[in-house]
């Protein structure tokens, strides 16, 4: 199938108690709903980036797809809107997660205004991805600076009230702000996916912390994993969470195999 542009504890409770006494620095807050948990989504979801990409291989019980769907850009008070040009084939029981990438003055050398009227626009282009085939979730991808971060948050607040209730919006994460950064505790988000790839100054620090079997503190970001086919990352993974794979070449069912 082508995607074209466009009173008792819970079983959760039971499910998460493990991975909160991990890390006696944790948090000890249960973390808010995940959508992603209710609507039975798989436990691996691959990145399908800009390019062609042919899945229809996928079992769609034990593999979900997080698509890039468009790439919006901040320019002054504007949005400039990029949708997906390459071909995505999947097999239509696939579940699949429409992903936007903002990008802001760090990418675009472009100073944005991260006003009212910008944000209306994005949350606009953003919610309009769920008109997309099959789609079954929102991700955002946003390496927003601490200059930008209250704009995100109240993105992220308006997109939470403008998506149908039993709708993830998951975003992305640098690993960072999951082990010392408060900024994103309490998010409207159903997960903060932590990219444990590409991690740059951080990479020996983060790696070391998760060799030596610690958590992230932030309980938004013990969700899920973010890895990278060519980053082995040493550590144990914990089972009850999600694994996102990215790949930087078209994905084939050998690069797919060490994740069955």
């Amino acid at each position: 199938m082508p995607i074209k542009p466009l009173a008792k504890p819970s079983k959760l409770f039971w499910a998460l108690a493990p991975v909160l006494l991990l890390c006696s620095s944790c948090h000890t807050t249960i973390p808010s709903r995940d959508r992603t948990v209710e609507n039975k989504f798989p436990k691996v979801i691959l990145w399908a980036w800009e390019r062609p990409e042919d899945l229809q291989f996928l079992d769609p019980k034990r593999f979900g797809v997080a698509f890039l769907a468009q790439t919006l850009e901040l320019h002054g008070d504007e949005v400039v809107f990029r949708p997906r040009r390459q071909p995505l084939k999947v097999a239509p029981e696939t579940t699949l997660i429409a992903v936007t990438r903002i990008e802001s003055r760090k990418t675009t050398g472009q100073s944005a205004s991260l006003s009212a009227k910008q944000r209306r626009q994005l949350v606009s282009l953003v919610v309009r991805t769920l008109n997309l085939k099959h789609v079954s979730a929102i991700q955002i991808d946003f390496d927003a600076v601490t200059s930008e971060r209250e704009f995100y948050r109240a993105l992220l607040s308006d997109l939470r009230q403008q998506l149908p209730d039993n709708i993830p919006l998951s975003m992305t994460a640098l690993a960072s702000f999951c082990i010392g950064d408060p900024w994103i505790k309490g998010l409207p988000v159903d997960e903060a996916v932590p990219m444990m790839f590409r991690m740059g100054t951080d990479n020996h620090s983060i790696r070391t912390m998760l060799a030596a079997g610690k958590d992230f503190r932030e309980p938004l970001c013990r969700r899920s994993y973010g890895v990278a086919a060519d980053e082995p990352v040493a550590m144990k993974f914990d089972a009850s969470r999600r694994l996102y794979v990215f790949n930087d070449r078209p994905w084939t069912e050998e690069d797919v195999a060490p994740f069955q």
